[in-house]
């Protein structure tokens, strides 16, 4: 069941008219139909209301379950901290997980946590390896029990939080349902390998996407550089007009859709020259969802 489906279901659920809701959010009826129809999707601050409206989470709204169900805590955690005294550049190997969250943080230290509902004994199947070379910082999360891809993806979730201050460059290596970046601040970020569902919100700095599947993003703002590179795939950009930036195809074979209120529409770029949004790679589509919300 996608988004629309459920969005749709947990709304009568709850016995709320669509304009019930659309009051709740702050928003107008007709988005809640354009939500509920596919024909676009909340920005992140939108989501997150609604997450708050029916007690859910935001896996759970964009991959999870549709049954209702009261917000799951999480009962078991592993947790490997770091102390970091340098700039570093940043190399995370996650392997297979249900959703991986960056962000950067306050003090001077590596967080990498890893949470699951249904994985007793964290520390026993997973270990965090770090190898620590000059100016860069190598990170393995090795499956050492041999945990399965499908178990994996269904129920390990990964948090890394960055040393706000020495944080220059990150690598991170992935297979997951759900990417969240959120106040994320770094010269570059390279993400290789498949997310289903991507969020950002809050970041700035050059962010780099690189597979062969599809990719799905929600953004509120791009503030530096989006670039998606791909090969023979697609990738669905969802972001407000009023932040649209340069969209710039560097790709062969390469194209570039706009689509605004469900119909494709010809787009002139704004002449921001500072941030931009770019398709790179060989046979591959960028839609731009232009949402009014």
């Amino acid at each position: 069941m996608n988004f629309s489906e459920k969005l749709k279901e947990i709304r009568k659920n709850e016995g709320l008219s669509q304009e019930q809701l659309a009051e709740k959010i702050g928003v107008s009826r007709q988005a809640i139909t354009k939500w509920e129809t596919g024909k676009g999707l909340p920005d992140v601050e939108n989501m997150v209301i609604i997450a708050e409206i029916f007690k859910t989470t935001l896996d759970e709204l964009l991959r999870g379950s549709a049954e209702r169900q009261e917000v799951k805590k999480t009962v078991f955690v592993s947790e490997t901290i770091y102390d970091i005294d340098r700039e570093k550049h940043f190399d995370v190997n996650i392997g297979n997980a249900a959703a991986v969250i960056l962000s950067s943080g306050t003090d001077e230290k590596l967080h990498i946590k890893l949470s699951s509902e249904t994985i007793e004994n964290l520390d026993e199947v997973f270990k965090i390896k770090l190898d620590e070379k000059k100016n860069k910082l190598d990170v393995n999360c090795l499956n050492k029990n041999k945990l399965s891809r499908y178990e994996a993806e269904d129920s390990l979730k990964v948090e890394i939080i960055l040393p706000g201050k020495y944080s220059d460059q990150c690598e991170v290596a992935a297979s997951v349902k759900l990417l969240v970046i959120d106040n994320l601040h770094l010269r570059r970020l390279e993400y290789d390998g498949n997310a289903a569902e991507v969020m950002i919100s809050n970041s700035s700095g050059s962010l780099e996407f690189t597979a062969k599947t599809d990719y799905d993003i929600t953004v509120d703002k791009i503030t530096g550089r989006l670039d998606i590179y791909q090969w023979k795939a697609k990738a669905i950009v969802h972001i407000p007009e009023k932040n649209i930036v340069n969209v710039i195809n560097k790709g062969r074979k390469c194209n570039v859709y706009y689509i605004k209120e469900g119909h494709v529409t010809e787009y002139e770029n704004s002449a921001d020259g500072e941030n931009e949004l770019s398709v790179s790679g060989v046979s591959s589509e960028l839609v731009v969802d232009l949402t009014t919300i």
